[in-house]
Formats: C-alpha cells, structure tokens, sequence
C-alpha cells in the first residue's frame, strides 16, 4: 500500500534515536515486513536464536503478533519476546490507516540477572543452540530499566507521528485502503453498511473485513462509530450553536439516545460535558 519511504530521512531518523536510547531501532511496512533497521547488524544474541529454523519462525510470528496488538490498541506496545527479551513497536498511522510499525528491542531488563538468564534458558531450550553460547550472547545485551524502557517508547511513539508529520512516508491515492476511509469520511453523515462500502469499492464482504483488520486493527462497524464520534467531537467544540441532537444527525446517528450511549462509552463522558470542557477519557 505504501507507495514511497524517503529511506534517506528515515535512515537518519534511525540513526537519531539510536544515538540517544542505544536501542537498535526497525521500519515495518504495513505488511510486517522490514524495510530498514538501524545499526544494521542483528544483535548476536538474535542472530544466534535465528541461526535455528525454530528460533527463526518464532521470532517472525512474535513480531507478526506484536503489531497485530500495537494496531488493535492503536499504540504502543511494550512486551517480552519468544526469547525473554524486551521489545516495543509503534504502529505508524497516515490519518486513519496505518502505513507501517517501528519496532525496537533485544533488551534484557530483568531486575534480576540471575533470574532472566534462567528464564531465557528455558524458553530457548527448544532450539539446537549450545546453552553456554547463548549465556555469553545474552550476557553482551544491553541491561536496563523500566523506567527507561518507557521513556524510550515514549520517544518511539513521536517518533512513528514525526515520520507522517515531516512526510517521510506517501500513499497512492487510489489504492484501497485510503478510497475507504475517503468514502466514509465524506459519507459519515449518511447511512454506510458493508453493502454500501462493498459496492463502492467494487470488493466482497470478506475482502472489506481483512482491509478493516489490517489497516485499523478492529471491524469496519466500529471504525465507523470511532470516526463518528470524531466527527462530534469536533463539530460540539466548533459549532456551539448546533444542539446536540443536530450533531448526531450530522455525523450519521439517527437515534439521539443510542448516539448519547455510544459517545459516552467511548470517551468517558456526555456530549454536553464534553462541550463544557468536563472530559473523560478520550481514546
């Protein structure tokens, strides 16, 4: 779907954020598949687990699975690997529709030395690997804290806004996943059911879930509702002469009562508390 990385920037911005975490840093495209990694080389310890067919296809589905679930909470994700090391990726979203993921990781941030080359020990004893050689690739990791750990995501994640904001990345308007989100934002207002969204893209109903799944990470029904309420958001902080009941109309719920129960579930608060300045959580 990607139709451009501006590798130049995106090598320098790589570069960068490794500069200043010395945490080795990667591009995804939407697909999963790595574009480019700074530094270059895989950490020993990775190359090693890699080095068997087994340690190879569990690193490939735990980064598959990674940013399944970075996409599905739409932010950052930091967790423990295959191996027992820890890793964080960030999907990277172009408006509604996410373009790639920037993975980091290999870091051993066990409070207890002993206790995590235990714990990696076992969960790679599967592999056809010499046990004392992964001890001495592990002990070559970089060890650290939680407290750093999370500020490194943080910067991950302005990281991932900053590669959209600076337009290091560019889509072709006409492939799908951007004529959807065009047609639903401009058609918010009016009924849109997988009929009508199936017969404007000229896809099957199966084709329009696997693009919903894989470009926001949730069902097409929902990403509508999101989008919906979006649209209400900003209409109630911009249209103050609108009563509520016109802005739910104008963003496509025809049942003022199911509109007030939908804006409150998924930002914590009523429309007129939002208006007012009250706010809740706002996803």
């Amino acid at each position: 779907m990607v139709s451009s990385f501006d590798m130049t920037k995106l090598c320098s911005l790589l570069k960068d954020f490794h500069v200043l975490t010395g945490i080795r840093i990667t591009v995804f495209n939407d697909q999963m598949e790595e574009l480019l990694s700074w530094p270059r080389h895989v950490p020993s310890f990775c190359a090693l687990i890699r080095s068997d067919p087994e340690g190879l296809r569990q690193c490939r589905i735990c980064d598959h699975n990674a940013c399944a679930t970075a996409l599905g909470r739409h932010d950052t994700w930091i967790y423990r690997c295959h191996a027992g090391l820890t890793e964080a990726v960030s999907p990277i979203f172009l408006g509604n529709i996410v373009v790639g993921y920037l993975p980091f990781g290999h870091l051993f941030a066990w409070p207890d030395t002993a206790e995590g080359l235990d714990f990696i020990s076992r969960a790679c004893q599967g592999y056809h690997i010499d046990p004392v050689l992964l001890r001495r690739h592990c002990s070559r990791l970089p060890v650290r804290s939680e407290s750093y750990i999370l500020s490194a995501a943080s910067l991950l994640h302005a990281v991932a806004s900053y590669l959209c904001m600076e337009r290091m990345i560019l889509l072709r308007q006409n492939d799908l996943p951007m004529r959807l989100d065009s047609y639903i934002q401009e058609h918010l207002s009016q009924p849109l059911t997988a009929e009508h969204l199936c017969a404007h893209l000229q896809i099957g109903k199966t084709s329009l879930y696997e693009l919903s799944a894989q470009n926001y990470g949730r069902g097409i029904a929902q990403q509508i509702r999101i989008m919906r309420i979006e649209k209400a958001k900003a209409l109630l902080l911009e249209q103050p002469g609108l009563s509520i009941r016109e802005i739910a109309e104008q963003c496509g719920f025809q049942d003022y009562n199911y509109f007030i129960t939908v804006f409150k579930k998924l930002t914590g608060t009523t429309p007129s508390r939002f208006r007012t300045g009250r706010t809740g959580n706002v996803p």
